[in-house]
């Protein structure tokens, strides 16, 4: 049995989950409204406050859909009760970010600043000029909006320049010596 799969998803107070036929969940929250299509083999039910995914039978197939499912559908409770959010910090002489209504301008030493838009459903908040916290009730929108900003600019592993998660460890490596 997957371990993941058979937890149960409590629902917490202030949200509502509707089931709708091919698997179609909504979930409502203080924060906003998620709706998704699951996998239409596994069985979702509601029971006393809590949800229960179930799988068909034991096909290895079916055994990987059961824990995404019952993970997809806990992201999207715990989106619309806290959020998401990812913290992206950038590292350089000269590389600063700055923001003008929904427009994200990055400068990274191109010969041009970069300017990103603020996708729908997300924002980005910038603290001084070299932290970026895109925020979000969708895990996995704010999880591909980060890796988007953190792309214009990989960190490189000499000096560390460039777009970093906050929580990430770049593997530095010894520059070039001269001759003796």
């Amino acid at each position: 049995m997957s371990r993941i799969g058979r937890m149960p998803i409590a629902i917490p107070a202030g949200v509502t989950v509707t089931i709708a036929e091919n698997n179609k969940v909504t979930v409502k929250g203080p924060k906003g409204t998620l709706e998704r299509e699951l996998p239409e083999e596994m069985s979702i039910k509601e029971e006393d406050g809590h949800i229960v995914v179930t799988r068909p039978n034991d096909l290895k197939k079916m055994k990987s859909l059961h824990g995404l499912t019952r993970t997809l559908i806990n992201n999207m409770v715990v989106g619309v009760t806290n959020g998401y959010e990812k913290v992206l910090e950038v590292n350089g002489v000269g590389y600063r970010a700055s923001k003008q209504g929904k427009k994200l301008t990055l400068n990274l030493g191109y010969s041009h600043p970069v300017e990103m838009e603020d996708p729908e459903g997300l924002e980005t908040v910038l603290e001084g000029q070299n932290k970026i916290t895109v925020k979000g009730i969708d895990k996995e929108k704010v999880g591909q909006y980060a890796a988007e900003i953190r792309d214009k600019r990989r960190p490189e592993p000499y000096k560390g320049k460039g777009i970093k998660y906050a929580d990430e460890t770049i593997r530095r490596k010894v520059g070039k010596t001269g001759k003796k």
